[in-house]
């Protein structure tokens, strides 16, 4: 059997790669990469799947995790930045132990920028020469449901520097459903990358109408100064990188082309992706409490 090993399968996009995986008949041999066995056995007890240990920053782990692996599902922990120091020692691990395929969920307009770690981690793979696939998600939806979960349930506000720019938005489920896709007819992906978006672009002014209509409540959207959104996000004790990171994601934007809608999703799926309307109501009582 084909052995797959799925990083960060514990986090929103990993678990949702693996539940899509339980939907579809294949014959993969599917590995969930665990730092902690114990625990996160209990997170994924739902699914029929194996575990190996395999944790971004323990090297030790790598061999025994690619050990035997044939397609490889890749993501960068959002904590983690130093490509040279853990993504080139994976890659290289990948080429020693033979890796037919590696999956790498990159990030939309990622050949435009060289500020983040994705770009730099796909240049590692095509140089590796092994055989890949790039998924380019746009911003996930559910980041309301985490990072900024704090501002919209105790202020009712979505608070970003980024003034009217409008974004391209997926929903977590629709990733998990177009890897597991991928991943059970690799043949048909070697080497494509693709830009995973739904059909309609937002501001997050919008965005606030949206989830006030769906939500029943007033949800207000402030776009403060840089300074004012570093100095806010640090006295409630957000650390610098994580601050840093929603600049790049948030602000950046307003100066920047318009991202593209494409219409991968339901190419790879065969339906329409999940709008933002449909991911506030599934996710209601998550966002209100």
């Amino acid at each position: 059997m084909t052995k797959v090993l799925i990083t960060g399968a514990t986090g929103n996009v990993g678990t949702e790669v693996i539940k899509s995986l339980q939907k579809i008949d294949h014959q993969l041999d599917i590995y969930a990469g665990v730092r902690n066995s114990n625990e996160d056995r209990i997170k994924l007890s739902d699914y029929k799947i194996k575990y190996l240990l395999f944790n971004f920053t323990d090297f030790k782990t790598y061999n025994t995790a690619l050990d035997g692996c044939d397609i490889l599902f890749l993501l960068r922990p959002p904590q983690i930045s130093e490509v040279e120091k853990y993504f080139k020692p994976i890659i290289n691990t990948c080429k020693d132990k033979g890796v037919k395929h590696i999956v790498f969920l990159s990030v939309q307009g990622v050949e435009k920028s060289k500020l983040i770690p994705h770009q730099k981690i796909e240049k590692l793979i095509v140089d590796s020469k092994i055989p890949y696939t790039f998924l380019r998600p746009a911003y996930f939806m559910e980041n309301f449901t985490t990072t900024l979960h704090n501002d919209l349930v105790k202020k009712k506000l979505i608070y970003l520097p980024a003034g009217n720019a409008k974004f391209t938005l997926v929903d977590v489920r629709d990733i998990g459903a177009v890897s597991a896709t991928i991943l059970t007819n690799i043949s048909q992906h070697i080497n494509k990358s693709y830009e995973l978006t739904c059909q309609k672009k937002l501001t997050f002014s919008e965005m606030a109408t949206i989830l006030s209509e769906n939500l029943g409540t007033v949800i207000q959207y402030k776009s403060p100064s840089l300074i004012s959104f570093f100095l806010t996000k640090r006295k409630e004790n957000t650390s610098i990188m994580l601050i840093l990171v929603m600049i790049m994601l948030h602000y950046f934007p307003r100066f920047q082309k318009e991202p593209e809608i494409t219409d991968w999703i339901a190419k790879i799926i065969n339906r329409q992706p999940i709008t933002f309307e449909q991911f506030v109501t599934d996710n209601k009582l998550l966002l209100i409490k």
